[in-house]
């Protein structure tokens, strides 16, 4: 199963809708939006319109984003984003992909970006109820705290 990370742009986030729609609720991968619930058009717009933000936009891009694709197909994001001399990393993936392995090769692609970009310290965070992000995490390297029901992680780079 080959795991890869596509950066992410116009051509990629239509993809990554795809598979958002496909395998994912909207909660899970975007900010909340007023309205019905499931993927309605606006919910479709304003997901396009947050990766665009975050990522797209030159005047407005916080982090770098990827699409997850395995033999060729899109069925996650995983991104980066600095934080000081720390970078704080993020992954989703659609419902099929979960439990195969695929966390845990992204994972390592994106420790090896995040090694690249010279930050001191990976950082993750997640809910006490999400078991396989903690074992990946904590598979990795990372020290886990838990504070209520979240959950932080923390890898030292160098």
């Amino acid at each position: 199963m080959e795991v890869a990370l596509s950066p992410l742009d116009e051509p990629a986030l239509a993809r990554l809708l795809d598979a958002a729609v496909a395998g994912a609720d909207p909660l899970e991968v975007m900010p909340p939006v007023i309205g019905a619930p499931g993927w309605t058009p606006e919910r479709r717009t304003a997901f396009l319109e947050f990766h665009r933000t975050r990522c797209l936009n030159p005047a407005t891009a916080v982090e770098r984003t990827w699409v997850v694709d395995v033999g060729g197909e899109a069925v996650g994001a995983a991104r980066l984003q600095p934080r000081g001399d720390a970078v704080e990393a993020g992954i989703w993936l659609s419902r099929a992909s979960r439990g195969r392995g695929i966390g845990t090769r992204v994972t390592a692609l994106l420790l090896d970006e995040a090694r690249s970009t010279g930050a001191a310290r990976f950082l993750a965070s997640t809910t006490t109820g999400n078991r396989g992000a903690r074992a990946v995490l904590a598979s990795a390297g990372a020290v886990l705290t838990a504070e209520g029901d979240e959950v932080t992680a923390e890898l030292a780079l160098n």
